[in-house]
């Protein structure tokens, strides 16, 4: 049976996030925390696979407790087991701290033959967290997938479109793979009410620090983060332009000369 594996994340609506012009803090206060859009791409493609192939699917994401909401969310649609990892020892991680407590954490559950991710996520928007998952996985990988055309279990192998930069190539890859997901034929799925029912009554299964043997502190949170950002800016946003329309082309383009000349 395949084993499935989607990484996903809570994040913040960045459209109601400020930053504060005198700390150069984010203010989160009172911003709703969401799903990562993009992840519900990864979902709706392992739940795909899901319904062709067998399988079964497990979800996990590092947070805080309320990160549960989302996990329950993505069960609804299809999902089968959920593992949230939390911990104030992970907490002010970067991605390749990020990376090492997820693996560390889903290696205790079982072994996987697919990892999906989202491309990336709307709050920090690195890209960076599938290549690190990947080579912790030991897995190939495959980005921008856009399609999956065929998994073949018994040989271990699957086929996946992934999109370019102005065309697509098609793969054959061994298994473990993780993908990080276009969202061209994966859309987010929408819950039944019998899936949200269902997804109320599964069990989470919890883990902090404690329950991942062996696991190097150095690795996790803040020690384990390289990458430190000390202050955040606002985008400057440039002055409006303006809409040359003088009534014929030959006025419209003495106007524009007028003010390149000036």
């Amino acid at each position: 049976m395949l084993k499935l594996l989607v990484c996903i994340k809570q994040v913040p609506d960045v459209d109601q996030m400020t930053i504060d012009p005198e700390t150069g803090k984010i203010n989160r206060t009172g911003v709703p925390s969401i799903l990562n859009p993009l992840d519900a791409n990864a979902v709706a493609a392992a739940v795909n696979v899901k319904e062709t192939y067998g399988g079964e699917i497990t979800l996990i994401t590092m947070g805080p407790p309320s990160a549960e909401a989302v996990l329950r969310e993505c069960l609804a649609v299809g999902a089968d087991y959920a593992i949230l990892v939390t911990d104030r020892a992970f907490g002010n991680a970067d991605t390749l701290a990020t990376s090492y407590a997820i693996v560390s954490a889903a290696k205790q559950i079982d072994h996987y033959d697919l990892i999906f991710c989202g491309k990336e996520t709307i709050d920090g928007a690195t890209g960076q967290m599938g290549a690190q998952l990947a080579e912790r996985f030991d897995a190939a990988q495959i980005t921008s997938a856009c399609l999956i055309h065929t998994v073949d279990e018994a040989n271990g192998t699957l086929v996946v479109e992934r999109e370019l930069e102005n065309s697509t190539e098609t793969l054959e890859v061994t298994m473990p793979c993780l993908l990080t997901m276009e969202k061209t034929h994966y859309p987010a799925r929408m819950p039944s009410l019998k899936g949200k029912m269902a997804a109320k009554k599964k069990v989470i299964t919890t883990m902090t620090s404690a329950d991942i043997p062996d696991l190097d502190f150095n690795r996790i949170g803040d020690s384990g983060s390289p990458t430190k950002v000390p202050r955040t800016f606002p985008p400057v946003m440039p002055e409006p332009g303006i809409v040359i329309d003088e009534g014929s082309v030959t006025a419209s383009v003495a106007k524009l000369l007028t003010f390149i000349a000036e």
